[in-house]
């Protein structure tokens, strides 16, 4: 029969991987797996059906999310009070439950952008080609603009109209500035999240915060949402706002269009830079 002090003498050696704390164990010994940058262009995806099948899915999870967006911000502008719809607190959580579902819905597929900002901050992290940045981009802006168009029809011209469409604007009472630097700390705080939800360094054996990705993505869009809806309606999306654009088609919709681009991209790339710069900087060897 093991004698106790055998079964204490193996227990202490039973894990022979164990590693010393500190930043040297990052430096020379990682127990995660790191990815290795997309190069910039790989012209083989091309002939892939799984870039397709990617696209694809970002075009219908950007159609879903725009249609089901787009028709609760309508329906709450139909409202005659407050009290008798969702509200701001309601039209924030479409959009970030419609994130929180469709991230989780197509992350193995496409990645679950659904956003040309985020693609394009991924892009500036290495995380994918320009090839297929590119071709996320313009499905993204395609599925959005379908699903503004649906619900166009089925609210009809008048009312649509009437409603503003859903349409990105910069509230009276805030500049063309407040409404950039609004949509540059939204896309930053989206961005920067979906970063950190996806850092290979959460599935390391020491990590002990337990995290499913699309959950703080989408709690991070229904924060920004409460908080930026009375700046500009919350953009944070180019391809929301340029849906709305479309099938809206009015002069001030498309004169403060620019911002809804340029602030998103903005965010997105100082968010980048951020996490890829500052956060996941390898520490300095000691000697």
């Amino acid at each position: 029969m093991e004698r106790r002090e055998d079964r204490v003498h193996s227990g202490t050696h039973r894990f022979r991987d164990r590693r010393e704390l500190g930043t040297s164990v990052q430096i020379h010994d990682k127990d995660y797996k790191e990815p290795p940058p997309a190069p910039l262009f790989e012209a083989a995806e091309l002939s892939c059906w799984s870039f397709y099948r990617a696209a694809i899915a970002e075009f219908t999870a950007t159609f879903l999310f725009e249609y089901i967006t787009i028709l609760t911000v309508i329906e709450v502008a139909k409202s005659p009070t407050k009290c008798s719809s969702v509200g701001v607190q309601g039209i924030a959580w479409a959009f970030g439950g419609m994130i929180f579902t469709l991230v989780y819905c197509t992350s193995g597929i496409s990645g679950g952008h659904i956003n040309p900002a985020v693609t394009f901050g991924l892009f500036l992290g290495r995380k994918l080609s320009l090839t297929r940045a590119i071709f996320y981009m313009v499905m993204q802006c395609g599925g959005a603009i379908c699903g503004a168009g649906v619900v166009k029809w089925f609210q009809g011209q008048r009312e649509f109209e009437l409603r503003g469409g859903g349409a990105n604007v910069v509230s009276d009472g805030y500049s063309k500035v407040d409404g950039f630097g609004a949509e540059i700390i939204g896309t930053f705080v989206l961005v920067y999240t979906v970063f950190s939800a996806t850092d290979a360094k959460l599935s390391a054996r020491d990590s002990h915060v337990p995290i499913l990705a699309p959950l703080p993505i989408g709690f991070a869009v229904f924060l920004v949402h409460l908080a930026t809806i009375p700046v500009t309606g919350t953009g944070i999306n180019p391809a929301r706002s340029l849906g709305t654009a479309i099938i809206y088609d009015r002069k001030q919709a498309w004169d403060e269009h620019w911002i809804f681009w340029a602030g998103p991209f903005t965010g997105a790339a100082i968010a980048a830079a951020y996490h890829q710069i500052l956060i996941r900087a390898i520490p300095c060897k000691q000697s």
